[in-house]
């Protein structure tokens, strides 16, 4: 019996996943300029024809990931602005921040590695500035949090949350088994999520 659509559409989206994080753990390795689109479909346990089916190359590759990352950023910050009050909606930012560097250090060190590039690396800059761009209009919408929690200087209490949130996610990935997680996700909760 034939596979429907529906299933098509399903393996096609498993087989993405598979390349993508086949991709992301050789970046993470071996950096992005150091690996081939073979290396990635011998990673993934595909052939090269294969993946060229889903992927004209690794640029476009790494432009999906890009997006892919985009998307779980917005889906955060969507989830906070679901949320009643603005205590609310920042512990959402901060829970959902700090749980996902615990799950996956290494690939918030790609991230950070991919937002830092130089703005000469005419192929990979256009990834970080979409990086950028992203944060900072999520930053926006967090000042906006911060207003409405009735804060003094609600931008500058958001800029000071972004760096401390920022820097506890860089020590979770540089650090992950040394870091205790719960008592500084307490500790940030405690003093941001009040006025």
């Amino acid at each position: 019996m034939p596979r429907t659509s529906e299933e098509n559409d399903r393996i096609r989206q498993l087989s993405k996943q598979k390349i993508r994080a086949a991709a992301m753990e050789l970046f993470i390795k071996q950096g992005y300029y150091a690996t081939s689109i073979n290396d990635v479909a011998k990673q993934a346990g595909i052939s090269k024809g294969l993946l060229y089916n889903y992927y004209k190359g690794k640029e476009e590759l790494l432009s999906e990931m890009v997006e892919a990352r985009i998307r779980e950023v917005i889906e955060v910050m969507e989830g906070a602005a679901a949320r009643e009050t603005p205590s609310e909606q920042l512990k959402h930012i901060i829970e959902g921040a700090i749980d996902n560097i615990h799950q996956s250090p290494e690939v918030h060190r790609f991230y950070l590695h991919l937002q830092t590039q130089p703005e000469a690396d005419e192929e990979l800059i256009k990834y970080s500035k979409l990086l950028i761009k992203e944060n900072a209009r999520m930053f926006e919408v967090q000042c906006k949090m911060f207003e409405r929690l009735g804060v003094k200087q609600p931008r500058k209490r958001s800029l000071y949350f972004s760096s401390v949130l920022q820097g506890i996610m860089f020590m979770i990935s540089t650090y992950p088994q040394e870091f205790p997680i719960e008592e500084i996700k307490k500790q940030i909760i405690q003093e941001f999520c009040s006025a």
